[in-house]
């Protein structure tokens, strides 16, 4: 993906109040030399932002009319409005190694004996995965293949299949699951009570009045 940022001179907080309020969004680019101060245009990052590849791939950021590789890094968001604060990148080249989370595309559920035969309920607990690799081969996304799931048997990190030039990240020797499948739910006969019967219409202020002679 390819994006436009223009560079920002003044810094300070009444300098990104005044950019925020001209619908600019502040930000700064780090690694492989010197920091760059930006600004980027905030609808057209916000809409940048709902993008999966945007957070997940390499991308071209023109800046002073030269293209750079980087890495979107952290942005921050307002409380409650929609509107982004801040957000830093990272450049990158053929030698930068990082470690960075992918998401996890899940396919083939539907036609898995857990699913198709058993009825089985299948939740993605895990949507996304930790890797490290040199940063061109960065995936933009895992597709992680659930048709031979079975009944009884859930998917772990260790499961998933890095792609080349990239390893799993493991933290120890955890490993958590990504995919659980639940056996179905027996159906449970729900007996309603019965409701008790109502008192003859009338009948209540009789009694209350012979009780008070």
């Amino acid at each position: 993906m390819k994006f436009v940022a223009f560079e920002r001179a003044l810094q300070g907080t009444g300098a990104s109040r005044r950019l925020r309020n001209a619908g600019k969004v502040p930000g700064i680019v780090y690694g492989a030399g010197e920091p760059s101060m930006i600004e980027l245009d905030h609808n057209a990052l916000y809409h940048a932002l709902k993008k999966e590849a945007f957070h997940s791939s390499i991308l071209d950021m023109e800046l002073a009319g030269k293209e750079q590789k980087v890495l979107l890094r952290d942005f921050q968001m307002h409380p409650w409005r929609q509107q982004v604060l801040h957000i830093d990148f990272q450049r990158v080249d053929e030698t930068t190694r990082l470690r960075k989370k992918v998401p996890l595309h899940y396919v083939g559920e539907e036609n898995s004996p857990a699913v198709k035969t058993d009825k089985c309920v299948v939740s993605h607990v895990a949507t996304e995965i930790e890797i490290e690799c040199l940063a061109v081969s960065l995936p933009e996304f895992i597709q992680v293949d659930l048709s031979s799931l079975v009944r009884g048997k859930s998917l772990h990190v260790s499961d998933v299949v890095a792609p080349e030039g990239a390893k799993i990240v493991r933290h120890g020797s955890l490993n958590p699951v990504i995919v659980a499948v639940a056996e179905p739910k027996a159906e449970e006969e729900i007996v309603a009570a019965a409701p008790a019967a109502a008192p003859a219409k009338g009948k209540g202020k009789k009694d209350e009045k012979q009780n008070k002679k």
